[in-house]
């Protein structure tokens, strides 16, 4: 079941929450900052140790202080323009976080923010398109997926591209 929701991803009561990481994992700005603000201390030391996650790819740690227990941490590309293959990379992203949380092997619950689409720059409209197909073919594998937009904005390209099928 894919939902999607405008809500603090920080906040949720699921298996997993997917931060969307920097490549250090080291907590920054946007969603990956309120993560590790959320989480405490502990998750940058358990992070770090992973460090470094290229873009495309995705590692998971505890959850520490978050309702989630687990974060998987991805990173997503930086938009030039479409030219350096940012869309594979997202897609790339999406898939490995997938990989990650049916290799945990207990998470049936997963909640994905619009990875790249803050300071990355990504093209909201585009990453919607990708995350929900990514999320289709993954919807039987889990109970619940949630689409977690910030805004009512990003919600709107989650929902038209879910329908668009």
């Amino acid at each position: 079941m894919i939902e999607i929701l405008v809500a603090d991803i920080t906040t949720l009561h699921v298996d997993a929450i997917v931060n969307a990481a920097n490549s250090a994992l080291a907590g920054g700005s946007g969603v990956d900052g309120a993560i590790h603000r959320a989480a405490g201390p502990l998750l940058a030391r358990a992070a770090v140790r992973l460090a470094p996650c290229p873009p495309g790819e995705a590692v998971i740690t505890p959850g520490f202080d978050l309702p989630a227990r687990y974060v998987i941490h991805t990173v997503g590309p930086v938009w030039t323009g479409g030219s350096r293959d940012e869309p594979a990379i997202l897609e790339s992203a999406y898939e490995r976080s997938f990989a990650v949380a049916l290799a945990q092997g207990d998470i049936r619950t997963i909640a994905f923010p619009a990875i790249s689409t803050g300071v990355y720059g990504f093209p909201k409209a585009l990453a919607a398109r990708i995350a929900m197909g990514a999320m289709r073919r993954h919807d039987a594998a889990f109970q619940r997926i949630i689409a977690c937009a910030f805004d009512a904005r990003t919600a709107a390209l989650y929902t038209s591209a879910l329908a668009a099928r």
